[in-house]
């Protein structure tokens, strides 16, 4: 049996930093373990020719582009080597928003096996929606499969529902034994300004989606806890200013960028982990699954996307509705009064990860997706 071909398709790749890339170098990097044979192929910002290296192993071609423009990358490097690399492909699997990988799918020629990984509808650019919908339904018509991470990215979505017997549920999955196997270290305790505070926890970029502005108005209301915020992004500077007009810089604590080995350790350090996000440009939230591991309740919000779906209200956590920071405060109270139920829950919540996100069975699960009904 010969090995089977796969090109994985995104915006970037390794080391932009970003959730769909982290899954994308996953991907690529342990499908290797079955009979396969992987390449990668991303844009980049560099003006020249287009590179080719090799990442962990896996070889990665890295187009260049013109520029971005809402968000989207512009290259005829992308769609050249799009279409001499899918001559040389059984199945193409694309990860989704990629208008650009659309756009070379339909110039490509390619009469194999199109898989897509639907992370999100797009949100926010509703001009380039309004261009990029028809070559996106050629796309979807084409398809002959597509992965979602939950039911709810599914339910959603605008576009999805109608394609539903394409779909298959393939989640994120985390590498349970990279958490647990770490030095432990109280990041947050040696922190606080209050050694009997408890400890809330937050990561992720600075950004409108992310809700951050409204988990500093719930925390208005909050007693008897400290938050902290790791991140960067572009409302950095504003929320700091929040924090300093109300009188906050006591138990709000901004920790800026944090290395993963810092992270793994405030995620383990924490007592309550909140993901705050108020759209469904929060598609997922892997941050749920790296607090989950460590057995820490999470609070998230009721979004139309999967990210009330990993954690799930009342058994691993709760879940209230998104930009209402009075319902979101009062969930904080509740698990930072109650020392139990904090713990039973972080215990469902470690064992929620360790049955349906572990990244071996999920991989495997891929490399079937991926090799059914190809002729090898």
């Amino acid at each position: 049996m010969r090995k089977l071909k796969i090109l994985e398709v995104n915006k970037a790749y390794f080391p932009h930093i970003g959730g769909i890339e982290t899954l994308v170098k996953q991907y690529s990097e342990e499908l290797g373990q079955f009979d396969t044979q992987v390449r990668t192929l991303v844009c980049c910002d560099n003006r020249g020719g287009s590179i080719r290296e090799r990442v962990n192993g896996v070889p990665v071609i890295r187009a260049a582009n013109f520029g971005t423009y809402f968000s989207c990358p512009i290259s005829t490097q992308f769609v050249k080597q799009f279409r001499r690399l899918s001559q040389k492909a059984d199945v193409i699997h694309i990860h989704m928003p990629f208008p650009l990988a659309d756009f070379a799918m339909l110039l490509s020629g390619f009469k194999g096996k199109v898989v897509l990984s639907w992370h999100s509808d797009i949100v926010k650019q509703k001009k380039l929606l309004t261009l990029y919908k028809p070559l996106l339904k050629y796309l979807l018509n084409r398809a002959d499969m597509i992965f979602v991470a939950t039911e709810g990215h599914i339910e959603g979505s605008d576009f999805l529902p109608e394609y539903r017997e394409k779909c298959r549920i393939l989640p994120y999955g985390i590498t349970v034994e990279d958490y647990l196997n770490i030095d432990r270290k109280p990041i947050l305790t040696e922190k606080l300004t209050d050694k009997n505070s408890v400890k809330v926890f937050f990561t992720g970029r600075l950004v409108y989606y992310k809700g951050v502005d409204v988990l500093l108005k719930a925390f208005r209301l909050v007693n008897g806890c400290e938050l902290f915020i790791a991140g960067t992004g572009e409302l950095e500077a504003e929320l700091k200013a929040y924090a300093k007009e109300h009188n906050m810089e006591d138990k709000v604590h901004f920790l800026g960028f944090l290395p993963d080995d810092e992270l793994k350790q405030a995620y383990a350090d924490c007592d309550i982990f909140v993901l705050p996000s108020v759209a469904k440009s929060e598609a997922f939230g892997i941050v749920q699954l790296e607090a989950m591991v460590y057995g820490k309740p999470v609070i998230n919000t009721l979004l139309p996307s999967g990210v009330p779906h990993v954690s799930i209200h009342q058994k691993t956590g709760l879940t209230v509705p998104p930009s209402d920071f009075e319902s979101l405060s009062a969930a904080i109270l509740a698990l930072a009064r109650n020392r139990e139920l904090r713990e039973e829950m972080g215990k469902k919540a470690a064992e929620r990860v360790a049955e349906n996100f572990n990244e071996k069975d999920i991989i495997r699960k891929l490399y079937e997706y991926l090799s059914e009904g190809i002729d090898r």
